[in-house]
Order: structure tokens, then sequence, then C-alpha cells
């Protein structure tokens, strides 16, 4: 009954010419609170009403667009919607949707539920299926077609968004889940795989056929992608350092440095750890150790732990280390490594109120641990990942005080505290 209701709610937006902004308000006003616009599924009613003639509706189309960018549907819903229009032969229907899929499939992030997570996989999953059905209509189209030019226009935007998903190693990496999580779809996926690839040796275009190349391998390669890297992930996890670096966080914290520094030469050099992985290792263990702190006293010592012993640590485990100048390059690869784990640092935000790669970005470069231009280009990769993390409530914000900023501010006290 529901679904009948937002039906004619639409239809009554299109006849009485309502703006987007006007259709939302209305909208929120037809339904009660509580009900989500993805299970009442907005955005599918929408795309059905928009599609129904041989172009689409201009004005219901700008209420979903506006329902993206307010973020009244999610992504995943959109996707699951378009994933569902099997009309192929209507040209302008498909470049709307291709051009509403361009709207956010560049910025797709899991945040959330576990089950919104897994939601947004299948949903990637679907889309990409139907962008394959999607490609391999205009190829046999080509062969038949008289307008060679705008077949091979249609491909080569179809060809362009599969590349745009694709080129990403984590939309690759939640399409592995979905594959994991529904055999049966992914299955049908490869079918129009096939499809695709078994065409393009008959596309007339040398482009054409490289972008077509290029995505039918990229889709070749996720279901090997833990495979491929199986090597490198068997010798990534030292659970000694993180033994090491949480023992003396929570045990000596204001004990002198030097044993530290002695005990973590030991354990790199025992157990043979690339000093790269060595330093991710130490900042990852103070990154866990700063969401896990106590709040109060206990958070405060784990900020100046982190922000203030641990550089101070490294920089006279660097005056050990024979080949100084390679140490910086090391802590430069580090910190990429660090970047990708995105969740991780993004907790830590929260919890600290700041950007804490950030301030251990200049800490080290103080330090000479890191040089100017390495910094300015770590910093820039994680001011790109911040502006698309979730923001805490201001109300919420407002509580939180930023603890890295006051332990950095009192600098010189903490470090003879610390000595």
């Amino acid at each position: 009954m529901k679904l009948v209701n937002l039906k004619q709610a639409i239809l009554q937006a299109w006849k009485e010419r309502w703006s987007d902004y006007q259709w939302a308000i209305n909208m929120k006003k037809f339904f009660p609170k509580g009900v989500t616009w993805d299970i009442l599924n907005l955005a599918e009613a929408l795309l059905d009403q928009a599609m129904i003639g041989p172009a689409p509706n201009p004005l219901i189309l700008s209420y979903l667009k506006y329902a993206i960018n307010s973020q009244m549907v999610s992504y995943s819903t959109v996707l699951t919607a378009i994933s569902k229009f099997d009309d192929f032969s209507r040209d302008l229907c498909i470049q709307s949707l291709l051009e509403i899929m361009d709207m956010f499939c560049d910025n797709l992030s899991c945040y959330g539920k576990a089950e919104e997570c897994i939601g947004l996989c299948r949903a990637l999953m679907n889309s990409l299926n139907w962008l394959l059905r999607c490609s391999a209509f205009y190829t046999d189209k080509l062969k038949e077609t008289l307008d060679a030019v705008a077949g091979e226009n249609h491909l080569c935007m179809c060809l362009q968004r599969l590349g745009s998903i694709l080129s990403s190693t984590k939309n690759r990496a939640l399409i592995h889940i979905a594959k994991l999580e529904e055999p049966t779809s992914w299955t049908s996926l490869e079918q129009s795989l096939l499809r695709l690839a078994e065409s393009i040796s008959f596309l007339p275009s040398a482009q054409l056929r490289s972008q077509a190349e290029e995505c039918v391998s990229l889709i070749r390669s996720i279901p090997i992608m833990l495979s491929a890297h199986s090597d490198q992930l068997q010798n990534t996890g030292f659970p000694t350092v993180h033994a090491v670096v949480m023992l003396e966080g929570t045990m000596n914290l204001t004990g002198d440095a030097q044993p530290l520094v002695e005990q973590m030469n030991t354990v790199k050099r025992m157990q043979r750890i690339p000093l790269h992985l060595f330093l991710l290792e130490v900042w990852k263990a103070c990154i866990v150790g700063l969401i896990e702190s106590p709040e109060g006293t206990e958070e405060l010592k784990w900020t100046a732990f982190t922000f203030l012993k641990i550089p101070q640590a490294l920089a006279k485990l660097k005056k050990l280390s024979q080949l100084e100048a390679d140490f910086n390059e090391d802590m430069n690869c580090a910190f990429e490594y660090l970047l990708k784990l995105t969740p991780l640092l993004d907790k830590a935000d929260q919890r600290c109120n700041c950007d804490c790669v950030s301030l251990l970005l200049q800490e080290c470069n103080k330090l000479g641990l890191l040089s100017e231009p390495n910094l300015e280009n770590l910093a820039a990769k994680r001011t790109a990942d911040r502006d698309q993390a979730p923001r805490l409530k201001s109300s919420e914000n407002s509580t939180i005080q930023p603890n890295p900023g006051l332990i950095l501010r009192a600098e010189p006290t903490v470090t003879n505290i610390l000595k």
C-alpha cells in the first residue's frame, strides 16, 4: 500500500510541477517519521516513473538527483534500481542512467552497518553486470546499424563507466565480497562478460577494443585478488611489535625511551622484519591503543605516547640504522601503507576530533624522519580520504577536546616528563 501511495505522491508532484526542493519537503510531510526511503524503495519508484516514455522525464529525474545529493536514498538502492532497467534500445534513458551513476560512483564507501555494506557490494556487482549487458548490446548493435558513429559513442559511454568503476581497487574488492556472498549473481555476470569478450574483435575502433579488453581483464582479475596477494599477506603481520608497543604504552609510559628503542631494534633484527613493515606495525599499534584507551587520564597518556614518545624513539632508532637516508624512505612507505587503513584512521580521528595522521607527519618531519615533499604528499592523500569520511554531529563534536593538539602545544613540558 505504501508503494502505491509513493507512486501517487510522485505523480502528484509531476502534475503540479513541484520543484525538487518543494517535492522533498512535501514527501517528508506525506510519510511518517521513522520510515526510511530505502525501505519504501523511493529510488526505484522514481526511476520507474521517470523511464515510462521513450525519453526520460526530466522533472522526475530531478527529484531523484535531489534525493541522491541530499542522501534521502542510499547509493546501493540507486544502483540496484538502475540495474533493473533492461530496455537498452532506449538510448536517451540509458544515457540519463549513466549520468546518474557519474554522480557518486567515484565516491563509494562502506561506512555504516554491516548489512548496509554488504548491500552496497551486491548493488555494485549488479550494476557492473548491467554495464556489461549494456556494452554487449551496443557491441552487437554496431554490427547492424548504419549509424556507426552514434553506436560507437553509446558503447564508449558504457565502457568509460566500466573503466571508472573497475579502476578503483576498493571497488573491485567490494565486488569480490559480493561474489563470495552471491555466487549465482557472479555466474550471471560471467556470462555477460563472456558475451562482451566474444564481440571485442568485431569492434571497428582500436580505442574501443583497447577499452573493452582492459575492462574484461580487470573483471577477470577479481576472483584472484586474494590469492595474488596471499604471499604478501602472510608476511605482513608482526604481533610481537604490536605487543612491545602496547606494553610500553600501558606499563612504562614515562620511562626512558632508550630501552624501548633497544627492544624494538632487537625484535626487528631477530624476526628479520623489513623496516617499512616494522614502522607500519608501530603506527598501527599506537593508533589502536589511542582508540581503545579509556577516557580521561589514560587517553591523555596514550596521546602523549603516540605523538611524542614514539616519534622520539623512532628518531633514536634511525641513528642505529646504518643507512639513515633509507630510513626516511621506509618511513614514507610505512605511512603510504597506513593511509590504506582508512576505517582505522577515521575511527582515530573521530575519537580525537582531529587529523591524527597530519599531526604524526608533522612530528616526524620535525625530527627529520620524513622529508617535506613526502609530508605534503601524504597529508594531501589523507585530506582527500577525510573529505569522504562521515562527520560527527556538531553536538557530539563540541564535547570532544582534541587531545593531540593539547599535548603538542605542551610538548616541552610533556617531553621532560617522558624523559
